[in-house]
């Protein structure tokens, strides 16, 4: 995968040249040298540890209603054995749905991750985009993780439109923005001229021959 990468940047150098200018950041690193973000991530762990350990603990309750329903069950009554099993069915579940609340996707370690981190990130991005536009910079890759990913990339560079013209595609253009490649994005739909072109009827998709 790295040697991907590392072809693609090399693709990217050539296809430009020597000319434009380039930076790379190590995000990982910026992240980890702010006291602020080092503070939210302390909180979040021990957010995380204290739920662990709330779950844990539903759980081991369960596992012992169990083993003395187990225990028990032959001398009980009908009615009362079914109010035991009910009983453990239902803690299971409340164990359950309270795990997905905290851990599961959109949960509230996410959304804690969201109020504490995201804020910090945005403000590294906010930093690298006003250098990269200050300096002219064309892309600002990312290393972090020990992976290249463009963080910043000039707008004015991007010819997903052009591409899409050329191809006969009516443009829904995205908005204008920053240099951010991960926001924005692009929905196109055939002309009429390319349907007819490709044999279909207004508004189906084209046809693959």
């Amino acid at each position: 995968m790295k040697k991907i990468l590392f072809g693609l940047l090399i693709i990217v150098w050539a296809s430009f040249g020597y000319a434009q200018k380039y930076a790379y950041v190590d995000t990982e690193y910026i992240l980890n040298n702010i006291p602020e973000y080092k503070d939210a991530q302390e909180q979040i762990d021990e957010l995380s540890l204290q739920w662990q350990k709330e779950i844990e603990q539903k759980f081991k309750a369960i596992d012992k209603m169990y083993k003395d329903y187990q225990a028990e069950s032959v001398l009980l009554p009908e009615d009362l054995k079914k109010k035991r099993e009910e009983d453990i069915v239902a803690a299971e579940k409340e164990a359950k749905d309270l795990q997905r609340k905290r851990f599961g996707k959109d949960g509230d370690l996410f959304k804690k991750r969201q109020e504490l981190i995201k804020p910090i990130q945005d403000k590294v991005y906010n930093a690298i985009e006003k250098r990269a536009q200050e300096k002219a910079y064309v892309f600002v890759f990312d290393k972090a993780s020990g992976t290249v990913t463009i963080i910043y990339a000039d707008p004015k560079y991007d010819i997903s439109d052009e591409i899409l013209d050329d191809m006969g595609y009516k443009l829904n253009k995205k908005p204008t923005g920053t240099g951010n490649t991960g926001s924005g994005t692009k929905s196109a739909q055939p002309t009429e001229t390319q349907e007819k072109k490709q044999g279909n009827a207004p508004g189906t998709p084209p046809v693959r021959r």
